[in-house]
């Protein structure tokens, strides 16, 4: 699972990233599934690959991208 710390494209962070980064080990609801998951921001090659994946799927990031000049993370929870 992938999440994307957009904050509609503020110009800093959300506080749950900054949550993420302090302490990776998160609890993740899912609809009604919970499981337990390390949070890991994604760099380089990787972050690139699934960021054109998910602006495809979800073209308002996209749009959020250009609203900022921070680079908006990718969050893999696994």
């Amino acid at each position: 699972m992938v999440v994307v710390a957009s904050f509609g494209g503020a110009d800093h962070h959300p506080a749950w990233y900054h949550n993420v980064v302090a302490n990776p080990e998160v609890i993740v609801q899912n609809r009604e599934r919970v499981f337990t998951a390390t949070a890991e921001t994604l760099t380089g090659i990787e972050r690139e690959a699934v960021w054109e994946a998910r602006i495809a799927g979800a073209p308002r990031y996209a749009h959020y991208q250009e609203r900022t000049d921070r680079e908006i993370p990718l969050v893999r929870l696994s």
